[in-house]
């Protein structure tokens, strides 16, 4: 049966680039589906100065004092006692984002009330956080399908006033199920779709690896939007010394591309457009974060090692992700060397690893759009 047009509103977060990235590839897949997609980020409905401050903080505090970082996932984001009916979901005494939320409530209540959405779509915990308080009290009439990007899903992600979760994994979903006791299905990642087919510019990329260093696999290092790898410098000699050629990802990090730039033996890229054809080029990704990079090497059939994660949910990720066997997980340079010698070359753990990734991906891309206009329709219905 055909459904008719809905409209959404994808709330996304500037945190890096992976977020956006999720709702960008939601926001397409909903209107090749026929229906209309809005997208806010969840910063700008902050206060003025709140959510940029937020931002400069997150990321000083993961690329400079990542033991900051992690005590914050410690006291806000890993899972503690049962909530009492005053405290956000999955919280209970710890500290919660509940008044961060808050103060975003009356924005996206009036942007809600401008645009009249059919369903509202968080794509960031905080956002998620946001939506179920407004959902668990009637403020917020139309339902919130949380779509959550973490294969270890926080207690940030869990709010039981949101309607539908969708999650990357099955196990994903039953970790929600079993908090909540709220409807979540497994739908797969959001990867855009030029990452799951041939990538064009593979060639091109095979040619200038083989020019500048000739018979050394390129294997590519991963440090985000923001530059954030843990030791990046160091793991591009040892990958150099071991007879690789180290493609390093140096997202917006104009100061990091430049500082790796003056090693012959390393290829520094800074923001890259044609990420499917350099992965599509290269032998295996070291990821350091389980983010939206990892899982387009996935989708494009490069095998991932985590190796030095940084803290929080990036360390938590890489664990769950290799604990399914889609990746591997290096806890030293030996063990990182070891994995690289055995994924890079034909042998089974690549193929392995290779078919688990594309597992991921073999729900039909459309399912989403046709689980966020199903919620439409059965809240309508009552």
């Amino acid at each position: 049966m055909h459904l008719p047009s809905q409209r959404f509103l994808v709330v996304s977060a500037s945190m890096g680039a992976g977020h956006d990235a999720v709702a960008g590839e939601l926001a397409r897949r909903l209107e090749r589906a026929g229906h209309r997609a809005d997208r806010v980020d969840v910063l700008e409905l902050l206060p003025a100065g709140i959510g940029p401050g937020l931002r400069v903080f997150y990321r000083a505090a993961v690329r400079r004092a990542p033991a900051v970082y992690a005590g914050i996932y410690r006291a806000f984001f890993q899972s503690g006692p049962d909530p009492g009916p005053d405290h956000d979901h999955g919280g209970g005494p710890r500290p919660g984002t509940a008044p961060l939320a808050a103060l975003a409530e009356d924005r996206l209540l009036a942007l809600a009330g401008r645009l009249r959405p059919d369903a509202v779509v968080p794509v960031f915990h905080l956002a998620a956080q946001l939506t179920g308080r407004l959902r668990a009290r009637g403020a917020l009439t139309v339902p919130s399908a949380v779509v959550v990007t973490d294969f270890a899903v926080h207690r940030q992600w869990l709010h039981p006033g949101n309607d539908l979760h969708l999650c990357v994994t099955e196990e994903a979903a039953e970790r929600v199920r079993r908090a909540l006791g709220r409807p979540a299905v497994a739908t797969g990642p959001l990867v855009a779709g030029r990452f799951l087919g041939p990538a064009p510019g593979a060639a091109g990329w095979r040619r200038r690896f083989e020019l500048h260093a000739p018979g050394r696999p390129p294997v590519v290092l991963s440090a985000g939007a923001w530059g954030a790898g843990t030791r990046l410098a160091d793991t591009a000699r040892l990958l150099s010394a071991a007879g690789y050629l180290p493609v390093a990802l140096c997202g917006r990090d104009e100061r990091l591309r430049h500082r790796l730039s003056r090693w012959p033996q390393v290829v520094a890229l800074g923001w890259e457009p044609d990420l499917p054809g350099l992965l599509g080029a290269t032998r295996a990704l070291v990821d350091n974060a389980a983010g939206q990079t990892a899982l387009e090497a996935l989708a494009t059939g490069v095998p991932v090692v985590g190796y030095r994660p940084i803290p929080g949910h990036g360390r938590e990720g890489v664990r769950r992700m290799a604990a399914l066997g889609l990746t591997d997980h290096a806890t030293d340079s030996w063990e990182l060397l070891r994995l690289l010698d055995a994924l890079t070359a034909a042998s089974a753990l690549r193929e392995r690893r290779i078919a688990a990734g594309r597992r991921l991906f073999a729900t039909d891309p459309a399912d989403v759009a046709a689980r966020l206009a199903d919620i439409v329709s059965v809240s309508e219905s009552h």
